[in-house]
């Protein structure tokens, strides 16, 4: 069983945080922009470790919004410390943490150039990571792995809160522990997960959704397009990103698709969510290799999500933006030439 890298991972924060210690209070916790359970977790986990064993005042934030209703659920149930960044804050604090997310990455609001003191995290970077302690591990499933073994490693009971929150995390970015690589990604799960409350994980993952979920939806299946196995859906404007993500995941369990390429419109942005079923590809290359600034987007394996500035108003500008971004994922999928997109579910007007 391979457990060296997140051996190393854990005992460098721990090491970091002792070495450290209340030199580092008040410590600012920052997430990406649109924070999900994984990020939630792991920032949480590092706000109870900072505090429980070494002494250090922290404040999560994070910059956008929470948006999927099961995040939301997650943050309510348990009662999760986070809170909106202020403008200030960033300067205001003298060192900051980045957790599931890098300096560099364009989905956070940390200055360009500026030196983290510390970094969490499991996302290939874009380049060598300006931290004075970076703490990447690409193959541990979850960047709550990472956290979840250094809380443990504490010894004693977990609290309910923590542990649930972990375990979720967890769960979510392993897609159910199915994208797992290392065997001490399960047992990092498995260890935890005593010390869960399997009701409120229950309660998390089954939301009541608003008219706007079935709605997104709906819009979903009426404009959602397939060739060659690559489902493609621009969906417009959206209430909050999140929104992009969830129905690249909803498409997907389309008997024939093997890809779906989900596009949203955001304040002044386009995001965009790429997923597979295919094992042997990386989403996160292809989706990189297909904005023109490949620092704008990222992930791994099977999951990718970016975003690319649209800063005009004009309806042709965001469709060209919307097409460009298709053919680029075409064209790196190497799909059949000849073949024309047709909509998925909609033939003559009717649902099929």
């Amino acid at each position: 069983m391979n457990r060296k890298s997140s051996s190393r991972s854990e005992k460098k924060l721990l090491a970091f945080l002792a070495e450290r210690s209340r030199s580092l209070s008040p410590l600012l916790i920052l997430t990406h922009d649109f924070p999900d359970p994984d990020a939630l977790a792991s920032a949480y986990a590092l706000h109870y470790l900072a505090d429980r064993a070494y002494g250090i005042r922290s404040r999560i934030v994070y910059g956008g919004v929470i948006g999927r209703v099961e995040n939301r659920n997650m943050v309510q149930l348990l009662n999760l410390p986070v809170h909106r960044l202020k403008q200030s804050e960033i300067k205001k604090y003298k060192n900051v943490a980045l957790v599931d997310t890098q300096p560099d990455f364009d989905n956070n609001p940390f200055p360009p150039g500026m030196q983290a003191t510390l970094i969490i995290d499991q996302h290939l970077p874009n380049s060598a990571p300006l931290a004075d302690c970076p703490i990447i591990d690409t193959d541990c499933g979850a960047t709550s792995v990472i956290l979840t073994r250094a809380v443990l490693s504490l010894k004693g009971a977990v609290p309910e809160r923590l542990a649930t929150a972990l375990a979720y995390g967890i769960l979510t970015d392993t897609l159910g522990l199915y994208r797992v690589k290392r065997r001490d990604t399960i047992r990092a799960y498995l260890d935890i997960l005593p010390f869960a409350n399997m009701h409120i994980l229950a309660r998390i993952q089954t939301p009541v959704h608003d008219r706007n979920y079935f709605t997104t939806l709906s819009r979903a299946i009426h404009r959602a397009k397939i060739r060659s196995g690559l489902t493609v859906c621009h969906l417009g404007r959206v209430d909050n990103p999140d929104a992009v993500s969830q129905v690249a995941e909803f498409l997907l369990c389309y008997r024939i698709a093997d890809w779906t390429l989900t596009t949203g419109r955001f304040k002044n942005r386009l995001h965009a969510s790429l997923r597979t079923k295919k094992k042997n590809y990386s989403a996160g290359k292809i989706l990189r290799a297909s904005f023109q600034n490949p620092e704008d987007a990222g992930g791994h394996d099977q999951i990718a999500g970016g975003s690319l500035k649209v800063n005009v108003r004009d309806e042709s500008i965001w469709a060209r933006e919307e097409q460009n971004l298709q053919r680029n994922i075409v064209k790196l999928l190497n799909l059949k030439k000849g073949t024309k997109f047709t909509y998925t579910f909609k033939q003559d007007g009717c649902i099929q």
